[in-house]
């Protein structure tokens, strides 16, 4: 897990960009056993046991507590992310939307935890493995999806429209989508692609949830590299290394929420410090990492522009 993104590369649950979307999984697992829980992810703990990393797996089981490997920003993160979604997709089902497309799915299982409308047909892209291994591991659980679950198993790099139409989506009906956790792993230029793309697919009243991080001043990014550099180190120390700072693309890029503005979604947006605040949590402290000027934005594509 020591090399830098590059064109082309793979990777899957216990490595690269994989291994972060068990690690989120192994923070949901954490906070879902929390004394005041504000997600309930059932499935968070038993994905990242089958996925295999010791140290995530002892994590998530609640083997080794997270003090001193796990920041409790990070758990309290994954609270309000958590939620923050949950809430967007039942916003917009309760709503009448029937479709929802969750982009970069990884061990997201909010296709079996979630309580759907009748007739919600849920889309879930990512890389044939590991789709392949969440459907996998969840039947062997017994678990059974709560909507329409379909999937498309395909890497965003490719033609992922196409293989969303080839499992029944319909870009005539009005869609949820989902980019969570997403845009910072993708370039500057696949970012852009990525979101027109959505808006290219979604008819009018459709809905996107995603984040929307504002560009760095000088120095930011070093001292976002240097937070998790310190993470990666306490973690290859347990004999895992994430190699989290290589993980990203850094530098310049359009700022999500305008540039979805400019194509006609109406959007809303929250910090993560008022989302701590809203649930009670701890107000940051020393945010090296930018982490409280994240928004999380959420709206509707403008029914005059298509």
């Amino acid at each position: 897990m020591n090399s830098t993104r590059y064109d082309g590369d793979t990777w899957d649950l216990a490595s690269s960009v994989g291994a972060t979307a068990t690690a989120a999984a192994a923070a949901r697992a954490i906070a879902t056993r929390a004394d005041r829980p504000l997600i309930d992810d059932p499935f968070a703990e038993p994905l990242v046991r089958a996925v295999g990393v010791d140290l995530l797996t002892r994590l998530a089981t609640g083997e080794v507590p997270p003090d001193g490997l796990v920041e409790q920003i990070w758990i309290d993160l994954a609270k309000v992310r958590t939620k923050f979604y949950d809430e967007f997709f039942l916003d917009a089902t309760n709503a009448g939307i029937t479709q929802v497309v969750i982009l970069a799915s990884g061990l997201d299982s909010r296709a079996y935890r979630l309580h759907w409308p009748a007739g919600t047909v849920v889309y879930e892209v990512d890389q044939p493995q590991v789709v392949e291994f969440k459907t996998r591991t969840l039947a062997g659980l017994g678990a059974a999806p709560t909507a329409d679950r379909r999937v498309a198993a395909v890497d965003l790099r490719d033609d992922w429209p196409a293989a969303l139409r080839a499992a029944g989506f319909d870009p005539a009906r009005p869609t949820a989508w989902s980019a969570e956790g997403l845009l910072g792993y993708l370039p500057p230029d696949a970012q852009d692609r990525l979101l027109d793309t959505i808006t290219e697919l979604s008819a009018p009243g459709s809905r996107v949830a995603t984040e929307s991080r504002p560009n760095p001043q000088p120095g930011d990014e070093d001292k976002t590299k240097e937070g998790l550099d310190r993470i990666s180190e306490r973690w290859r120390a347990r004999g895992f290394d994430p190699g989290m700072a290589r993980l990203r693309y850094f530098g310049e890029r359009n700022e999500a929420a305008p540039y979805l503005i400019d194509r006609g979604w109406a959007l809303n947006g929250t910090s993560i410090r008022d989302l701590f605040a809203a649930n009670d949590l701890p107000p940051l402290k020393d945010d090296d990492m930018r982490m409280g000027a994240m928004l999380y934005v959420s709206g509707t594509l403008d029914k005059t522009t298509k």
